[in-house]
């Protein structure tokens, strides 16, 4: 039996491109990558669909969302803070897997979960992540034991989207490692 590398679904990011948080889970995707993994990415537009409610058909944005997660091995989730939770639209976007509640891998089951949080200001990060992780939980994902924030207040990324802080860069890399190596031990059990 040949090893593949896992399979990493991005999801963060604001209805404005380039955001803080859409260039914080790219840079954390993109280290993905370089350790051989297959990346792939939701932001912005790709997210900007109806809410989800749960009757009838979904929207095709939607549900290839849907479809990218149900065969992922991980999922890193990147939201800005708005009032001390996660945007909507990133909620929008985690409400879609309710898609898999008949799954033979219910939800996600099985599944490790790096969190990511940018806000203007310390305040509001702390809550955003905990309750981002409380919704992991209560879809049956395992949060990595790192949850990354980032301070948006001040410039973290160039204008080309690279991370041009250290300790920022260095903490995403560790998201990215852990949501790694977690996904490769699920894959062995």
């Amino acid at each position: 039996m040949t090893k593949r590398h896992p399979y990493i679904v991005g999801v963060g990011g604001t209805t404005a491109e380039n955001s803080s948080s859409e260039r914080a889970l790219m840079t954390t995707l993109e280290h993905a990558r370089s350790c051989g993994c297959e990346v792939q990415a939701f932001t912005s537009s790709a997210l900007d669909f109806p809410n989800y409610g749960g009757r009838g058909a979904m929207d095709p944005k939607a549900r290839q969302l849907v479809e990218e997660i149900r065969r992922c091995d991980g999922l890193i989730i990147s939201t800005p803070a708005y009032h001390g939770v996660m945007s909507g639209m990133i909620k929008n976007a985690l409400d879609c897997i309710e898609e898999l509640r008949s799954d033979q891998r219910p939800y996600l089951d099985g599944r490790v979960v790096g969190t990511i949080v940018c806000a203007y200001g310390e305040q509001a990060m702390g809550t955003t992540l905990s309750s981002l992780r409380s919704v992991v939980h209560a879809l049956r994902g395992w949060p990595t034991p790192i949850g990354v924030t980032i301070n948006s207040g001040e410039q973290r990324f160039d204008p080309e989207g690279h991370c041009t802080d250290q300790t920022v860069e260095a903490r995403l890399r560790m998201l990215a490692d852990q949501v790694i190596g977690f996904a490769r031990m699920a894959q062995a059990a």
